[in-house]
């Protein structure tokens, strides 16, 4: 296997471009038409890689982010460097003690990072302090008006009371671990750790601190993400594949290797298995406008929860109107779980496709996935799964659950947004015609017979989110920088901690009770309007949503049309909580 070269490439591609990667088919596939083979490098980059924005490749710029580009932003507060002692902009301040942002306790299991010299580059960002008129977000917890709820601190059953951890006992990094892309010591998680990486979160939003529960929404991008996707731009941009110079094998090395990336974050055996697409909707609806059009027809049923996504139910409405299918919704118990005895009753020899959500976006309910597929294997059926709110919480493995599709977009995966990935089994690939004709997708075109590219590329037509594709490259890697079960267990804590919380507010109603389930609560506040409250959050600097969340039959299940919630992600801590919670407070106790 030949490596090429990648003269010029910006220091974080030089480090993606290092991750070990799968090769085959795809590989084959990338290949320009000169026969150079575009095999991803592995042999060079290592863990010793200079830190994004800390310097450049042979040939490349020092910086690739302009001050430029980040400034003007209309209602941007500031960044503050990460880094202690010295600033990465000339002429601007450093942020004293900033390695934790302050006032945040960790989770007990969890270890805080409180010496950021351990951490290469951190807070360099190139041009983020550049911004006119920047100023520091004060400390978690010390905005104006912010208070803590009484009694917080001792709330019963608090798993260890997060607020409460000594700092003594918070183990320290080790300051001379090398790093393979600057955020976190491998293996080692702390929402701390992860905070540093966001310039976002330390922006201020109306005077107050960002609290950013959102994330069911989009999450955040961490600046690994944002660097990588800059540097594309500034020192590899180019169309991919067939392209007979070093700029296009350079992309096509990216764009292959952040297929690679997919797979193996899946558990998917072969790159070969993943599709790029815009993200989870896109997926779905290739999936029914290509296997769906060709294995479902008059009298078969289509069995969907009714907790899905209006993305995982108005598809298939659409197939089964033009096929004389049917839909077939699969009901929710009284907590939020899919009714399983119902689930079996309803299979038959008609079923051809069980469409589920690995996770749910306003209950948060994680289904008995791998036991619904096989249950609906014995029937015949396929099963798609909607992995959009599961990927970003736990560990996915689509051989251990034996789904034949899975779908996810990668915004909710800390990566830009119009980027996801369909996996699918090899042989339902093969099967499938393909949806989109154009450029990319084609072995040979004349006006007698086209044929097309082998899949995946069949199904990529046109001029991909190639910038996405990178994106969504380093999200994996600096999300892979953690230990997933650990960010699980954390993520358990904090739900339940702010359960606990929540069951503080007078007329507060958290929807669903599954005892399987992700960091999503979905609530109702008694008097006053879901859009109200998330405004009068707003005011204070907390970001959630309001409204029907595109899952109109899941709230219809209780009741309702409308509803606020609160989702949580890995980077969210106590003390935002806590802020949740005395904003709740305030606002249920004003006149």
């Amino acid at each position: 296997m030949t490596t090429p070269e990648f003269t010029g490439l910006a220091a974080p591609l030089s480090a993606l471009l290092g991750k070990e990667a799968k090769t085959g088919a795809a590989d084959a596939a990338a290949a320009p038409a000169t026969g150079t083979n575009t095999a991803v490098r592995t042999d060079t980059a290592t863990s010793t890689a200079p830190a994004p924005g800390t310097g450049a490749a042979p040939g490349a710029g020092a910086t690739v982010v302009p001050a430029a580009a980040m400034a003007g932003l209309p209602g941007m507060q500031p960044a503050p460097s990460a880094a202690t002692g010295t600033s990465a902009v000339p002429g601007t301040s450093a942020v004293p003690d900033a390695g934790a942002v302050p006032g945040m306790s960790p989770v007990p299991g969890t270890s805080a990072l409180t010496d950021t010299s351990a951490v290469p580059g951190v807070g360099t960002v190139p041009g983020m302090q550049a911004v006119p008129g920047l100023e520091a977000a004060p400390s978690m917890g010390t905005g104006p008006g912010v208070e803590t709820v009484p009694g917080m601190e001792t709330v019963p059953g608090t798993p260890s009371s997060p607020l409460q951890t000594p700092a003594a006992a918070v183990p320290t990094a080790n300051p001379t671990t090398t790093q393979h892309l600057p955020g976190a010591q491998r293996g080692a998680f702390s929402p701390e750790m992860a905070r540093r990486d966001f310039p976002i979160l330390h922006r201020l939003v109306n005077g107050r601190p960002l609290v950013w529960l959102d994330n069911g929404a989009t999450t955040q991008k961490p600046r690994q993400v944002i660097e990588a996707v800059a540097a594309f731009y500034g020192s590899a941009n180019s169309n991919i594949h067939r392209g007979a110079h070093t700029m296009a094998r350079d992309a096509t090395a990216l764009y292959e290797a952040g297929r690679a990336a997919v797979a193996d974050f899946l558990g998917a055996p072969s790159p070969e298995e993943i599709v790029f697409v815009r993200g989870t909707t896109e997926a779905i609806n290739l999936v029914a406008e290509t296997w769906g059009r060709a294995n479902i027809g008059p009298g078969d049923d289509i069995l969907v929860p009714v907790l899905e996504h209006h993305s995982d139910i108005v598809p298939w409405q659409q197939l089964a109107a033009e096929t004389h299918a049917r839909v077939v919704p699969v009901p929710l118990l009284p907590d939020g779980q899919i009714d399983q005895f119902a689930y079996a009753d309803l299979l038959s020899s008609r079923t051809r496709l069980v469409a589920v959500s690995h996770a749910s976006n306003v209950l948060g309910t994680v289904p008995p996935v791998a036991e619904m597929t096989a249950l609906a294997h014995r029937y015949g059926a396929k099963v798609l799964v909607d992995g959009a709110q599961a990927v970003a919480h736990f560990p996915v493995d689509v051989q251990a659950m034996d789904a034949d599709f899975y779908a996810f977009s990668g915004h909710k995966l800390f990566a830009p947004t119009g980027i996801g990935a369909l996996y699918a089994k090899p042989e339902l690939l093969a099967s499938m015609v393909p949806w989109q004709g154009g450029g990319n997708m084609i072995e040979s075109v004349s006006f007698d017979r086209t044929t097309f590219a082998p899949a995946p590329h069949r199904f990529e037509a046109g001029t991909g989110h190639i910038s996405g594709v990178v994106g969504l490259l380093a999200a994996l890697d600096w999300l892979s920088s953690f230990d997933h079960e650990a960010i699980a267990k954390y993520e358990a804590d904090l739900l339940a901690y702010a359960r606990q919380a929540l069951a503080m507010v007078p007329g507060l109603e958290v929807l669903g009770d599954a005892p399987d389930r992700i960091a999503v609560l979905a609530f109702t506040l008694a008097g006053h309007d879901p859009t109200a409250v998330a405004q009068s959050l707003d005011l204070e600097g907390i970001a959630v949503r309001s409204g029907h969340h595109c899952a109109q039959p899941a709230l219809a299940h209780y009741g309702l049309d409308s509803a606020v919630r609160a989702s949580l992600a890995l980077y969210n801590t106590p003390e935002e909580v806590d802020q949740l919670v005395a904003s709740l407070l305030r606002l249920q106790q004003s006149p």
